[in-house]
């Protein structure tokens, strides 16, 4: 059940950084699922590397919050590597 909870965190993620992005009309649920998880896991890592403290993830708004702009990192990421995103 865990995991379900999971995919939906990273879906929710995904999809409100990709509208945030304007990428949300080419990408997919799949591909926003994979967005949100990839994007909470760089959201995290640069959390602590900023701060200094260990991100301990939660299903909070905090974690949401950390989640979408590692997303939006990742989006951008994207878009200077693939020159038609």
């Amino acid at each position: 059940m865990n995991f379900i909870v999971w995919l939906i965190f990273g879906a929710l993620a995904g999809w409100v950084a990709s509208m945030l992005a304007g990428t949300n009309s080419r990408m997919g649920w799949p591909m926003n699922i994979v967005v949100g998880i990839l994007g909470a896991f760089l959201g995290g890592f640069i959390f602590s590397l900023i701060t200094g403290v260990d991100f301990n993830a939660g299903f909070n708004i905090g974690s949401f919050i950390v989640a979408v702009v590692g997303a939006l990192i990742l989006l951008a990421i994207i878009r200077m590597v693939d020159s038609r995103a």
